[in-house]
């Protein structure tokens, strides 16, 4: 996430210009329809060269307003439940794969039905669900998550390959009756890695479940792949694409979020006042326990838009959320000029893993989240009231 953060503000004051940041209201995210596209071109080429399917992952990035551009060039999406399920069919209508740890029986139907692809988590879920999924929906097709047994994420918040992990068939857990009754494996395995990352992981798939693959009509590489980061190599990306479809015969699946949506966002807040108590502290509207949750709980101190490192201008401050938490901080940052109350902030590459996990508590506001085109107009303006916050407690 560091070296992420670093590469967000390449170019930010460009793509978001201070016109734009300064009609907007705070706190609210504002996402680039033209950089989301730039991402997709990317993959789409990725896909052209390869025979590969890309999918977005909505738990990264769930934005409809935004599908029919990233619809254009991606494949479907990758869905963690019912309502994701429903999002994909409803408004992306292209291929929608679905993952859970595990299924509720009361939900397992509707799911089948808005599915293209269902992977179950345990072999007991296969063999329970698996007639009524194939009832209602006798086309859909059926994959296993495997446990890679192997990761290099160091952080045991994102690793799912960590020892008792509840993620992913063992290789002992496999046999020639469950191999019958799937079409593919799926595992997820990276987070915001590079693919010489990918090439250790499945060193070891291969080691572990390579057998199994011959009798396979696809394998999902899940996703934390990220193809449009600077750097990125993709020339080793595709290699491994090549060598898994020539060796297996297998249709290779990718589902990125961050990829899809890298550095598209920012977060656009407000001083609302400044204090001190051995440092000066500025606190926002805005909050990281609440808009921002990756950054307590990666954690990782989130790039601003003409700020440095504490003591690398003349002024440091201390910025704070809105929320009573205590530890609600999103760190310490350094200003060529002193900040002044009303003074906006940008926050850059906000629009993955943000929205999509942000809360209400204490009542604060939710940021809006607006997005623009090529031409700087607004394309999508979705804002927050009270009636919002208090239908999710109350039916009056």
């Amino acid at each position: 996430m560091l070296d992420l953060a670093k590469h967000s503000l390449l170019n930010v004051e460009k793509n978001f210009p201070s016109k734009l940041i300064q009609k907007v209201q705070t706190p609210c995210y504002l996402i680039s329809e033209p950089i989301i596209e730039d991402n997709c071109k990317i993959l789409k080429q990725i896909q052209d060269q390869t025979g590969a399917k890309i999918l977005l992952a909505l738990k990264a990035f769930l934005l409809p307003s935004t599908f029919p551009i990233i619809r254009k060039y991606l494949c479907g999406i990758c869905a963690s439940g019912l309502f994701e399920a429903k999002v994909g069919s409803n408004f992306f209508k292209k291929e929608v794969h679905t993952f859970s740890p595990a299924y509720k029986k009361e939900e397992i139907e509707e799911i089948a039905s808005c599915s293209t692809t269902l992977i179950f988590n345990s072999i007991y879920q296969l063999y329970n669900f698996l007639p009524v999924v194939k009832k209602i929906n006798p086309k859909i097709q059926i994959g296993l998550r495997i446990n890679p047994l192997y990761s290099e994420i160091k952080t045991k918040l994102y690793d799912p390959c960590q020892p008792g992990s509840r993620f992913g068939i063992l290789p002992h857990q496999l046999n020639t009756d469950t191999l019958q009754k799937i079409d593919g494996f799926h595992f997820h395995a990276l987070c915001e890695q590079d693919s010489p990352t990918l090439k250790n992981v499945l060193r070891s798939v291969e080691h572990h479940f390579g057998n199994y693959l011959y009798k396979l009509k696809w394998i999902n590489l899940g996703g934390g792949h990220h193809i449009t980061r600077q750097g990125y190599n993709k020339d080793l990306l595709m290699e491994i694409i090549f060598n898994l479809q020539k060796k297996y015969d297998l249709t290779v699946y990718l589902e990125p979020g961050e990829a899809v949506v890298l550095n598209a966002g920012v977060l656009v807040t407000k001083v609302l006042d400044i204090v001190e108590n051995d440092i000066k502290i500025a606190i926002l509207d805005t909050s990281a326990e609440n808009h921002m949750p990756d950054v307590l709980a990666m954690p990782y101190r989130p790039q601003i838009v003409g700020a440095a490192e504490p003591n690398h201008y003349p002024y440091t401050y201390r910025l704070g959320g809105i929320t009573c938490l205590a530890g609600d901080i999103i760190g310490d940052y350094s200003f060529k000029l002193p900040l002044q109350r009303e003074q906006k902030l940008v926050f850059t590459d906000m629009a993955l893993y943000s929205f999509v996990k942000n809360t209400t508590f204490n009542g604060i506001n939710l940021p809006s989240i607006i997005t623009f085109n090529n031409q700087q107009q607004i394309t999508f303006s979705r804002h927050f009231t009270y009636q919002d916050f208090i239908q999710k407690y109350s039916s009056m």
